[in-house]
């Protein structure tokens, strides 16, 4: 897997806890699946779970690649057919699920556009349309067959699971932690946030949402025990010659960045690899269809900003979330159901 380097998306603003006895804290930051990580955990066993959850982070990365031809899905995209293990066999079984639930607006066989793009390799161009057509002939989920263990693709196509991997290792985590009897964690990867339980002191993490044009904050998200996941344009783009600015998540169905409205996409919801999907899904679909989406649903929450300085939230997160006073200039309007 090729995933994104990127400045995170969400930034984290640990606030310190209540005086008294304080629980052991243990915090490792490292570099996994492409991105820049960082897991802190609170309780007796806050460094071994943690170093447990890094291992496992690093396993992942070493069966999800794309890009790592000993991987099992360089194996599967190499001959086009391959027994993987039952883990990546029902990871690639979910994101084919969420393809045919948003009509294709996540599809983990766009992989060949989006490296025509450059967005893999860092090498940015954009492609002719006669080129994106021959690839959009490569494109398409349901030709991707799951039996059992055995993964078979139609010749020419390649799987990657970037839109999945980082919400699945923050699922893993999460569950490695609470294993190991840790009840407060803030798991950071690259951006995807996982929440376990409250703050060492019982009050929620406050998370700032990134302003899509600039550096600063628009607001604060305030949550626990959940995952935080945001998708955006304006996370690895490019500008063409001719001033045209494209951003990476790519529209399966046309071959070009996405481009309809939005300029990013929060999803709240209980797991990890949900949010991950939902988050370049939904910014695919565009408003309107996103929150249709949403309201057929309603087993997650949305933040959608878009370019005209409208930030749209759905109910159960209007709460929870707090507009910085400098952005005065944004509209917050609550979606109805």
């Amino acid at each position: 897997m090729k995933l994104k380097k990127i400045l995170p998306i969400i930034l984290c603003l640990l606030l310190s806890a209540c005086s008294g006895s304080a629980p052991e804290e243990y915090s490792y930051d490292f570099f996994a699946m492409d991105t820049y990580m960082s897991l802190t955990a609170y309780g007796d066993n806050a460094e071994k779970g943690v170093k447990a959850a890094a291992g496992r982070i690093a396993e992942l990365t070493l069966m999800l690649s794309v890009t790592d031809e000993n991987s099992e899905l360089s194996a599967i995209n190499r001959g086009g057919v391959a027994k993987v293990s039952e883990e990546t066999a029902g990871l690639i079984a979910f994101a084919l699920d969420i393809a045919d639930k948003t009509d294709g607006a996540l599809d983990p066989t766009v992989y060949p556009v989006l490296r025509a793009w450059g967005f893999t390799a860092d090498q940015n161009r954009v492609p002719a349309p006669e080129e994106i057509s021959a690839l959009l002939k490569n494109i398409g989920h349901e030709h991707v067959q799951v039996d059992g263990n055995t993964v078979a693709l139609d010749k020419g196509m390649m799987l990657d699971l970037g839109a999945v991997a980082k919400g699945y290792a923050g699922d893993e985590t999460e569950r490695i932690l609470r294993e190991n009897g840790i009840t407060s964690a803030l798991i950071n990867l690259g951006g995807n946030i996982q929440l376990v339980g409250s703050k060492p002191d019982g009050t929620d993490w406050r998370l700032g949402l990134k302003d899509p044009a600039g550096t600063g904050n628009i607001g604060v998200l305030t949550v626990s025990d959940c995952a935080v996941v945001t998708s955006g344009s304006y996370e690895r783009c490019f500008t063409a010659e001719d001033g045209t600015v494209y951003g990476h998540i790519i529209d399966p169905a046309s071959g070009y960045p996405a481009d309809n409205g939005l300029i990013s996409v929060t999803i709240i919801a209980d797991e990890g690899r949900l949010c991950d999907a939902l988050s370049t899904a939904l910014f695919v679909m565009g408003e309107e269809c996103a929150l249709e989406y949403w309201r057929e649903n309603k087993n997650f929450d949305v933040i959608l900003i878009t370019d005209n300085a409208e930030v749209l939230i759905t109910g159960g997160a209007a709460d929870k979330f707090q507009l910085d006073s400098a952005y005065g200039n944004l509209t917050v309007k609550v979606v109805e159901e």
